[in-house]
């Protein structure tokens, strides 16, 4: 999961290369932490959230089919 989030971010960033995504793991959840360039988080969150929201349902729903829970943060 954390290769997908890594993956589709690349793509539509213009710096992939400062990308970064961490993994932290709770007693029950994923929670995985994406980073990127300043310039970039616009292109990452989308208008009124879409594409965050978006990627989200990606990770949520392979997740799923392996039978855990994961949730996406974006940080600044």
């Amino acid at each position: 999961m954390k290769e997908l989030l890594l993956y589709i971010a690349q793509n539509l960033v213009d710096n992939p290369d400062q990308v970064s995504v961490t993994e932290q793991e709770n007693e029950d959840e994923l929670i995985l932490s994406l980073r990127v360039a300043d310039g970039d988080m616009g292109k990452v969150i989308g208008r009124q959230g879409r594409i965050a929201k978006e990627i989200r349902v990606l990770v949520k729903s392979l997740a799923q089919r392996s039978g855990k829970k994961v949730s996406v943060e974006i940080v600044d």
